[in-house]
């Protein structure tokens, strides 16, 4: 398409959709006395210990939130502007997509539209993990691929690679995405692009950036596929067949939006229209191929779809622009907004625990579950919001219940990072020490100052710890209402620790 003739971007009508969003994620902040979610506490942790790498995930994320924590603090409000920022560059990108690939304003509403309304983006902007930053760069990517298969300058490879590099920095799985668009350009006479130096300068670029993590990754004996062969060899995910799997698809994306995304596929694939952009089709049915051929989980394919919702709105667009089927646009988009208000209290913490249980059992429906964990009265999305002050001020309870010589000695061990992330998100609060755990990369932190001689344990039971501690006290029971059953634990003091900690350490490794 020649880039005279593409239609204005419609800017005010996008902010306004993109404020929207902003201000959704920022009013339901902590709603409900939900709190911080577990994750968020071990990547907290990992923004106190700034490296090229970790365990599970590369360095972006942990550096924005320090960054953040440097300028704005690190209250709840302060760090989940962070997803909320993504969610709100999700929508101008998606639209800014559907422009490029010629939509109008109805397109470009429509696009941004429907990343509003996707459950699946509610979940992921509504708390700071890699998730919300990754179609960020996914859909960037695919944005700068639209401009330059619209005859934009070749040296927009130079901006390509430099998404890339952030992308591969905010998650590997960026890496599928770059592959996907490297076999969409090789099955289309798009290929031409790879006669250019430039497509080669950014790749480059991209490998520059990257390659400090993955220096990282290499030194540490690549941690991340022993965590994977571990999750895979404990059963902790949900299976999903190939059908399931994309099944789950139409209803994380809204199920009314299935004419969207569907249609945005087929758009890209058949349409003579599309075919400058045909690549794009290809790349993301070979992302939908890798992840069903290697067992992904059900929210992998999300950073990809706002390329296939940008197309179907574009597509839709078009179908509507005959006398006879105006009603088409305005008819799709209102059932997808009726149904996106029911469907939005599945995904967004809107409701109040008890109305929320209440409420699926009238709508029929709630979360897919994601993981084979036992589950209290809320999915775990939502049970993982809570009881963490409680459970640190607990530990706080215990610790300074002990004799002043004690604390001066004490350490305080969690099993996974979700407890120790706790216990270091209020220890300046509670007056704690440093936690620590074998779990992930707070193994690699090590025991720290721990001697062993006054341990406060967390989540054990009280036979393994009699074999290695002198004497072992129950000193504290965690419960919380609302959070997962298996955060409900007692907490031991353990003093006398009969082997060294650095004979011990290796033993506490667990990378699952």
């Amino acid at each position: 398409m020649d880039r005279a003739t593409l239609p204005p971007l419609a800017w005010r009508l996008i902010a306004g959709l993109a404020g929207f969003k902003l201000l959704l994620h920022l009013v339901t902040t902590g709603a409900w006395g939900s709190e911080w979610f577990v994750d968020e506490l071990y990547f907290m942790a990992c923004a106190e210990h700034l490296a090229w790498g970790y365990v599970d995930l590369p360095p972006l994320l942990p550096a924005v939130l320090a960054a953040v924590g440097a300028t704005l603090g690190d209250s709840l409000l302060a760090i989940r502007l962070v997803p909320a920022l993504a969610g709100a560059g999700l929508v101008v990108l998606a639209a800014a997509l559907a422009r490029e690939l010629g939509g109008g304003r109805a397109a470009q509403a429509t696009a941004g539209l429907c990343v509003i309304l996707a459950p699946i983006y509610l979940v992921m902007h509504s708390f700071a993990t890699m998730n919300a930053l990754d179609p960020l760069f996914w859909t960037g990517c695919a944005l700068v691929l639209a401009r330059i298969l619209n005859g934009g300058d070749t040296r927009l490879w130079l901006l390509f690679g430099s998404l890339a590099g952030l992308g591969v920095n905010s998650k590997h799985t960026f890496l599928l995405w770059g592959l996907a668009v490297v076999v969409g350009l090789v099955a289309t006479p798009a290929r031409r692009e790879l006669g250019s130096r430039w497509i080669w300068l950014g790749g480059g670029l991209a490998l520059l950036m990257i390659l400090p993590n993955l220096a990282w990754v290499a030194g540490h004996g690549f941690p991340h596929l022993e965590q994977l062969a571990n999750i895979r060899s404990h059963g902790r995910d949900v299976a999903l067949s190939g059908l399931g799997l994309v099944a789950q698809q139409a209803l994380l994306l809204n199920p009314p939006a299935l004419v969207i995304w569907v249609g945005g596929l087929v758009w890209l694939l058949r349409s003579p229209a599309a075919r400058p952009y045909r690549a794009l089709g290809i790349a993301w049915l070979a992302v939908m191929v890798a992840i069903i051929a290697t067992g992904g989980r059900a929210y992998y394919p999300a950073p990809a779809h706002p390329v296939l919702l940008a197309a179907g709105a574009v597509a839709l667009e078009r179908l509507a622009a005959a006398p006879r089927r105006r009603w088409l646009l305005p008819a799709v988009t209102t059932v997808m907004i009726a149904v996106g208000v029911v469907v939005a209290p599945i995904a967004l913490w809107v409701l109040p625990p008890g109305l929320y249980v209440r409420y699926t059992r009238v709508v029929g429906f709630d979360q897919p579950r994601i993981e084979n964990h036992r589950l209290g009265p809320l999915p775990q999305l939502f049970a993982d919001r809570y009881g963490w002050r409680e459970m640190a001020e607990e530990v706080a309870r215990v610790y300074h219940a002990l004799p002043p010589e004690e604390r001066a000695r004490a350490s305080v061990f969690g099993q996974n990072y979700g407890q120790a992330g706790a216990v270091d998100r209020y220890r300046s609060e509670l007056g704690l020490p440093p936690a620590i755990s074998g779990h992930l990369t707070y193994f690699l932190w090590g025991p720290g100052e721990a001697t062993g001689e006054v341990m406060i344990v967390l989540d054990d039971d009280r036979e393994t710890l009699e074999e290695l501690f002198e004497s072992v006290e129950l000193a504290g029971r965690v419960e919380h209402p609302y959070s997962m059953p298996y955060q409900h634990f007692d907490i031991h003091v353990c003093r006398g620790l009969k082997v060294p900690v650095d004979e011990l350490w290796p033993r506490v490794k667990q990378y699952s």
